[in-house]
Parts: C-alpha cells; sequence; structure tokens
C-alpha cells in the first residue's frame, strides 16, 4: 500500500509542478523546457488548458493516494496513461532538434511516465501476483 501511495503522490506531484508552471508562466514553459519549442508555434490558450487540466490530473491522483479505493485507483491512473501513452508516442516520432543527450534523457523520463503507471496498475488489478489492495 505503501509503494502504491506513494507511487501516486509522485504522478501528482509531477503534475502540480508542470501543471501549475504552464498554467500560470505558460511562456516560461514553451521557452524553458527542452524541445518544447521545437513544435510551434507557441499559443497562449493552447498551454494554459494544458495546465488546468493537467491540474485537473492532479486532483484526481491526489484523490487516490489519499482514498485508495481500488476503482478511483484505476480510474486515476487509466486518466494519466490516456495522456502519458500518446505524449510518449508523439516525442518519439519528433527527436529530430533534440540532441543526443536531451532526447535520451526525454525518452527515458517519458517512458517512466509510462512504466510508473502501468505497474501501479497491474499492483491495483491485481496481475502482479501481489496481493489487491485488502477489503477494497
Amino acid at each position: 500500500m505503501t509503494a502504491l501511495r506513494s507511487g501516486l503522490a509522485l504522478l501528482a506531484a509531477v503534475q502540480l509542478v508542470l501543471g501549475g508552471w504552464t498554467l500560470l508562466s505558460p511562456a516560461s514553459f514553451y521557452d524553458d523546457v527542452p524541445t518544447v519549442d521545437l513544435t510551434p508555434p507557441f499559443s497562449e490558450h493552447a498551454f494554459r488548458d494544458l495546465g488546468g487540466a493537467t491540474l485537473g490530473l492532479a486532483v484526481v491522483l491526489i484523490a487516490a493516494a489519499v482514498w485508495t479505493e481500488r476503482r478511483l485507483i484505476a480510474v486515476a491512473l487509466l486518466a494519466y496513461l490516456a495522456f502519458s501513452v500518446p505524449h510518449l508516442i508523439f516525442h518519439l516520432g519528433h527527436l529530430q532538434g533534440a540532441g543526443g543527450p536531451t532526447a535520451a534523457v526525454l525518452v527515458v523520463l517519458l517512458a517512466g511516465s509510462v512504466a510508473l503507471p502501468l505497474a501501479l496498475l497491474a499492483v491495483t488489478l491485481g496481475f502482479s501476483g501481489r496481493p489487491v489492495l485488502p477489503g477494497r
């Protein structure tokens, strides 16, 4: 349970930071996050909307970490994967323009953003051989 809560909290924290940054300072996010500016043009509207949606996802992840109800956790992780899988696929097809080390770090981070919620989902749904959350 502690590992599951910790994983959910980590995903939520990342979404809080990135969502807050994107919502409150979209131009900074565009200019300062490596590779974001490789696909112009900048749209303040789109970035602020993304920031708000990202904060919404953080709220769901926080709720799942607090209440640890199996269905809530599964929905939160599936919602996260609905973003992270296409995000990874997009970047895998658009690595040109990013330097070798930057591209490598990006791929590792984005692959992790898919692998972690998949692992947490497997634990939640009982596919890992470990017991499903007790009493939930």
